[in-house]
């Protein structure tokens, strides 16, 4: 049994910076001229993504080394330098004195999530047989970025362009896999899994308008959890928003919340 602790918060943390270090360097790939890089210091991954990417901030801030001045200097200066926004995504085992330091160096709180996560456990033979969703094949790539783009932009369609791009880095992405989810052999869902040291991160799940409600999202995460159990992981991770529908639904899959963070942003 996992326990909510700081060794487990150090797992979570570094599989998702891992994930997010790895975009980074799919868009660089991709897009030579965006300058996406990262960097790791006093044990934290920062991030630098482009300056509107969701994935531009700091991961696993104070939980593999103790918080000095001189470090949160050299993490400030790598995103000032590229003119992006200091964020920090900040777990509460990180301790008060890291929290204070924030606090003090005119940092302010922005956002909340909940980070849940549960064991991997040998999938049933219902699950084992979700023909429905499958890997997709290099040449689907595209395709797999359509769809995750049309789940994602429906109520923002001026966010088209940047979901779609967003998503064709991730499929070019190292250490994860692209699923698809099919309903009468048409594709209508897309969703994300990143593996590193054992845990099994669940990202990046969208279904497109006109297929939501009939299953796909529960298809995704069960033939997700099957890959995860056949590559030797031990812990499976998501994060939600508190309250929110993707939170309720994976408690409904046996996630439980590890703890809550904090998204600190400096100087605004």
């Amino acid at each position: 049994m996992h326990f909510s602790d700081l060794a487990l918060s150090r797992r979570l943390e570094r599989a998702e910076g891992r994930a997010c270090a790895r975009l980074a360097e799919a868009r660089r790939r991709l897009f030579p001229g965006s300058g996406a890089e990262w960097t790791e210091c006093a044990g934290a991954y920062a991030v630098f993504d482009g300056i509107e990417s969701p994935v531009t901030q700091t991961f696993g801030l104070a939980i593999f080394e103790e918080l000095r001045p001189a470090s949160l200097d050299v993490m400030e200066r790598f995103f000032l330098d590229r003119r992006a926004p200091v964020l920090h995504e900040v777990s509460p085992f990180a301790g008060v004195a890291a929290h204070e330091m924030l606090c003090t160096r005119k940092y302010r709180p922005i956002e909340i999530s909940n980070v849940l996560y549960r064991s991997v456990e040998r999938p049933t033979t219902e699950e084992q047989n979700a023909g429905c969703v499958r890997v997709i094949a290099p040449e689907e790539a595209q395709l797999w970025s359509d769809i995750s783009a049309s789940g994602w932009s429906h109520e923002h369609s001026e966010l088209r362009d940047f979901f779609r791009d967003f998503g064709a880095i991730s499929a070019a992405r190292e250490e994860s896999l692209c699923f698809l989810a099919e309903h009468d052999g048409k594709p209508g869902a897309a969703g994300v899994l990143c593996i590193h040291d054992g845990v099994a991160l669940f990202g990046g799940s969208a279904t497109v308008p006109e297929l939501r409600r009939r299953g796909l999202q529960a298809a995704l995460l069960q033939k997700r959890m099957c890959y995860a159990f056949d590559h030797g992981c031990d812990l499976a991770m998501m994060v939600a928003q508190p309250g929110s529908d993707s939170q309720r639904n994976a408690e409904r899959k046996g996630f439980r919340i590890a703890y809550t963070r904090t998204k600190w942003r400096l100087g605004c």
